[in-house]
């Protein structure tokens, strides 16, 4: 088993045709074949099914460690590029909307001017969708909401903020500076889908108070909640990062909750291997964007930067010297 049969699998999984794998790999098809099929020799089983061009299950099982594989990889090459004094290679980044809306900016002009030959590749992506990517291979690191119950993963907190009721001109809260856990149970609202960590915290808040909150619509991804009330769609309860961004459109005001907690924001990565010399550069470039842009925005606070408040985090001085 080489490492070329399993980057043939991974592109003929992520294509879902040989046809398309050939393409991307700069081969011919025919190459592709031999190559999965070597492969299903060598392990005795059926890894693409041929008539779907899908993985079965048993390919699925080795695509997810052939993830892992590559990214070691990849992890490797940066770092001798790093022993040769300059820190190169790539790195996926999955990062929650309302949060990449202000701390992205700031954190690539950082990037390019001190690390031009780190290759960032961003996925803007509710926390579901970013947990499923980092424990899978797929994603090396993200910006999600916590909290997070993985032990696959290593959390370490960035932010706390405030949340906050979006409330159209046209809604009856729209007066208000405050209002309460029960007022805001008589209302229905735009919220984020049940199970997601966000709509978790809110449920529980509500239930400690004795009250539910009555969802009008429901959505895996905060931004559109924010967009849709900005929108004058209905009200509805958001972080106070999507509240910085300065919406244009209907007339709207941000309303205080009382008894609400504020949400925690996070960066996750594996637990298991190093993480590169470029991965170690933007989640020091995270950490810093985070110390110096949170305070300035309104209902945003950063969380304590200090190994013992954090004991997941490595330190960038531990090994190959980022500082």
């Amino acid at each position: 088993m080489d490492r070329k049969k399993l980057q043939t699998l991974l592109a003929v999984t992520e294509h879902r045709s040989f046809s398309g794998a050939s393409r991307v790999l700069g081969t011919v098809q025919s190459n592709v074949s031999a190559h999965i099929s070597k492969l299903e020799a060598e392990l005795g089983v059926t890894l693409i099914d041929r008539a779907t061009n899908e993985p079965t299950a048993e390919g699925l099982a080795v695509v997810e460690r052939a993830r892992r594989i590559e990214s070691e990889f990849t992890s490797l090459d940066s770092d001798l590029a790093f022993m040769r004094d300059v820190v190169s290679g790539s790195v996926r980044l999955g990062m929650i909307g309302t949060t990449a809306r202000w701390l992205v900016p700031p954190m690539l002009r950082r990037l390019w001017d001190e690390y031009p030959e780190v290759h960032v590749e961003i996925l803007d992506a509710p926390t579901s969708s970013l947990v499923l990517g980092v424990s899978t291979g797929t994603v090396d690191l993200g910006v999600i909401n916590l909290p997070l119950e993985e032990p696959e993963l290593t959390v370490e907190p960035l932010f706390a903020e405030d949340r906050l009721l979006i409330a159209p001109s046209n809604h009856p809260l729209y007066e208000r500076d405050v209002v309460s856990l029960e007022e805001l149970a008589e209302h229905d609202l735009l919220l984020e889908a049940r199970g997601t960590a966000f709509r978790d915290v809110l449920d529980k808040a509500a239930s400690e108070y004795g009250v539910e909150l009555r969802a009008r619509a429901e959505f895996d991804g905060m931004r559109l909640v924010a967009s849709l009330a900005f929108a004058g769609f209905g009200a509805g309860v958001v972080p106070a990062s999507a509240v910085s961004a300065g919406v244009e459109g209907p007339e709207w005001t941000a309303v205080s909750i009382t008894g609400m907690p504020t949400r925690s924001v996070g960066l996750v990565r594996r637990r298991k291997g190093l993480p590169s010399a470029a991965e170690r550069v933007i989640a020091r470039m995270i950490r810093e964007v985070t110390r110096d842009e949170a305070p300035n925005i309104s209902g945003i606070r950063p969380a304590d930067d200090s190994p013992a408040a954090n004991p997941d985090r490595s330190d960038d001085s531990e090994g190959i010297g980022l500082h």
